[in-house]
């Protein structure tokens, strides 16, 4: 057997082990433990809506210590991070061989599903390592990290542009998913002929719902980064429980906090509807 047959065999391994049941279980449990994640930090974030509220952090972090703090919750954590691990070799398997759909095996959707990859394996990591006793890693403040990470790339030649520009990049995607959940793009993502009218309707309140609320997040946290850019003040940088929190100091008053909050709870109900009808 010469080298290229070899190389077509390892290939068509690979991919078979791609398109596995394994690799589609773990998909769709990674999309239960995101699920899980949002919820958690929508719960978090009403705790604060209103004054004498939860002072714990809406961010990831705060929803890890929050598990942590339930009876097993190291053993909830370690189901947690593996789980999320197995939503970063799904992407992964996606940027290697394309996803399902018509249109998953283009440069374009693949590029996009190797970095979310890398992020999920970066959630999944700081996840069990606080499992394993770390509570720097999964349990850090977002807002912390994302002043750390500002204030180093402003110090780097031409870091205010970096700065800018990565912030525009970050408001650019929240305008991005919400305007997608909007006009209901993750139907084609979705197994619809399976399910009932009622469970339907629940999809599309999620979903368009869920969707809006995520990416006002993250948009609002890109402006902040553009701030910080051109004002050259890392402290302007928000990570995503300080972008939460300034969502209650418009002139609505907590109101507006209350309503992105209850988004990212129904994000997270529509990613584990993700987990039962995605098309994986």
């Amino acid at each position: 057997m010469n080298s290229r047959s070899v190389t077509a065999q390892g290939r068509g391994q690979a991919r078979r082990a791609a398109n596995s049941n394994a690799m589609e279980a773990a998909g769709r449990a990674g999309f239960v433990a995101r699920g899980v994640i949002y919820v958690l930090v929508g719960l978090l974030a009403l705790r604060i809506a209103f004054p004498g509220g939860d002072a714990k952090q809406a961010d990831r972090g705060g929803a890890v210590a929050e598990i942590a703090e339930k009876p097993f919750g190291t053993v909830l954590l370690w189901v947690l991070g593996i789980a999320v691990a197995g939503m970063a070799l799904w992407r992964l398997s996606e940027a290697l061989f394309g996803g399902a759909g018509p249109d998953e095996h283009k440069p374009g959707k693949r590029a996009m599903a190797a970095g979310r990859a890398v992020f999920y394996a970066f959630v999944s990591y700081s996840v069990l390592s606080f499992a394993a006793g770390d509570s720097g890693s999964g349990g850090g403040s977002s807002d912390q990290q994302s002043q750390d990470i500002t204030a180093k790339a402003l110090g780097w030649p031409g870091g205010q542009w970096i700065v800018g520009i990565g912030g525009a990049v970050v408001a650019g995607a929240g305008l991005w998913i919400a305007v997608r959940a909007l006009m209901r793009k993750y139907h084609k993502h979705l197994k619809l002929s399976q399910m009932s009218r009622r469970v339907r309707q629940a999809v599309d309140v999620t979903g368009v719902f869920g969707g809006a609320a995520r990416g006002s997040v993250f948009a609002a946290a890109g402006a902040f980064a553009i701030a910080a850019a051109i004002e050259h003040e890392p402290d302007k940088s928000k990570g995503m429980d300080d972008t939460l929190r300034s969502f209650a100091d418009t002139p609505v008053g907590p109101w507006l906090l209350v309503l992105i909050a209850l988004g990212l709870v129904a994000f997270g109900v529509f990613s584990w509807f993700n987990a039962r009808y995605r098309k994986v």
